[in-house]
């Protein structure tokens, strides 16, 4: 597995890259069997440390954890309780589907737009009804089931995931209701 440990404005010690390889590397080989890469950054907020973790695992899922406290080693060590705690549930859910992939998710090429914000509420209609785009990115589209995208969504502690349905090859979005369950949007059913 390759590592990528960095810090924002902050220089990280060989005590601390050794500390995370070994300790992230003992909870990546417990519980995910072809872990690609992992990247740890830590940064500086106020006066807490934070640290942020992501593991692409050879199955195309992406598990991630943040995690703050005053002590550097005490929030990498929370962070890494935390991506235990995905990997733990991901292997669970997929002994509880007996099935594991074969294949890597495929993924799709997409552009990502970033639009600025109104923040004049009381102002006046604009001249034009197009957004000022503030940044544009590539990003990737995975080709799941239904039931891989839900755990990816929740593995990446995002609220909501485009994601092309593996049946049908459609665009597909799941996403967290305000209730706490899991909506799904597919398109493709309507006729």
């Amino acid at each position: 597995m390759r590592y990528q440990i960095s810090g924002k404005q902050i220089d990280i010690g060989d005590a601390l890259q050794v500390h995370v390889q070994t300790e992230l590397g003992t909870v990546v080989e417990k519980y995910a069997e072809r872990p690609t890469d992992a990247n740890v950054v830590f940064s500086r907020n106020a006066h807490e440390f934070v640290c942020e973790a992501i593991i692409h695992l050879s199955t195309g899922l992406t598990a991630q954890a943040r995690a703050h406290d005053p002590e550097i080693y005490a929030a990498f060590d929370m962070a890494c309780e935390k991506m235990e705690k995905q990997l733990r549930r991901y292997k669970r859910r997929l002994k509880d589907h007996h099935k594991e992939r074969v294949q890597p998710v495929e993924l799709s090429d997409a552009s990502s737009y970033i639009l600025a914000a109104n923040g004049d509420t009381d102002a006046q209609e604009p001249d034009s009804l197009q957004p000022i785009i503030v940044a544009e990115m590539e990003t990737k589209i995975p080709s799941l089931s239904v039931g891989e995208a839900v755990m990816q969504m929740e593995l990446a502690g995002a609220p909501v995931l485009v994601f092309r349905h593996e049946g049908h090859a459609g665009v597909n979005v799941v996403y967290r209701r305000e209730d706490g369950n899991i909506g799904w949007i597919d398109p493709s059913v309507i006729s």
